[in-house]
This record gives C-alpha cells, sequence and structure tokens, in this order.
C-alpha cells in the first residue's frame, strides 16, 4: 500500500466526508422498499430491455442507459429517481446516475443492483 492511502486511511475528517457523500448517493434494499411503499421514488431498471423482461424489481420502469435522454419527460423531478443495474460490479447505474444528475434530476444508485434485491435480500421480481 502506498504513502497516499495510508495517510487518507488516518485523515478522519476526509473519511467523514467520503462516507457522507457515499451514504447520500446510494440506498440499499431495505431503504429502497420502504421508499417504494411511500411512494416516494422513480424506480429506473438501467439494462437491456432484454434483460428488463426476464426480470425486474415491481414497480421499475425500463430506461436503457442509452435511452435516457430521450425520455427525460418520463421521469418526474418532484421524486429522487433511483436507478439499477445487474449487480455491485456493473457501472452502468453509475453513469445512468450521472448522466440524469447532469440534467438536473435528483438520483441515487441501488447498492448492489438486481442482483442483491434478488439474491442476498430474496425480494420479489416480475
Amino acid at each position: 500500500m502506498n504513502d497516499k492511502v495510508k495517510d487518507l486511511r488516518q485523515n478522519t475528517v476526509e473519511a467523514q466526508s467520503y462516507f457522507t457523500r457515499l451514504l447520500a448517493y446510494t440506498v440499499g434494499p431495505i431503504e429502497l422498499k420502504t421508499l417504494m411503499d411511500e411512494g416516494e421514488v422513480n424506480l429506473l431498471d438501467v439494462r437491456r430491455s432484454e434483460d428488463y423482461e426476464i426480470a425486474h424489481i415491481p414497480g421499475a420502469i425500463s430506461m436503457p442507459k442509452d435511452k435516457i435522454a430521450d425520455n427525460l419527460d418520463k421521469i418526474s423531478k418532484e421524486k429522487v429517481s433511483v436507478v439499477y443495474s445487474y449487480n455491485q460490479q456493473c457501472l452502468l447505474a453509475a453513469k445512468a446516475a450521472l448522466l440524469l444528475a447532469e440534467y438536473s434530476y435528483p438520483v441515487v444508485i441501488l447498492d448492489g443492483g438486481l442482483q442483491t434485491w434478488q439474491e442476498d435480500f430474496r425480494y420479489t421480481t416480475i
């Protein structure tokens, strides 16, 4: 491990800033379920349409990342948009979230994507 990383790990102010941002822009499956029950979110599945047809989180809108800019009129800016993709390693949700933020939409990512929703928490998919 290099010295810069060692120094950062000792910097509690930097850690507070990082973890605050992490918590502000991600939700886990339990928090998402609560937000969905309260009707507080736009839920966007940014995976390929074919994969959405196989399985998706109930209430999610299929909006592949490459089609977001053409479908902004289908998303309310009054609610936070939660985007999800395949799994923790897939950066598709992060790319889609960045695009939505660039268009001034409040947005967060579902941590772990559909895989965590289905496999780790065993929540329902359609």
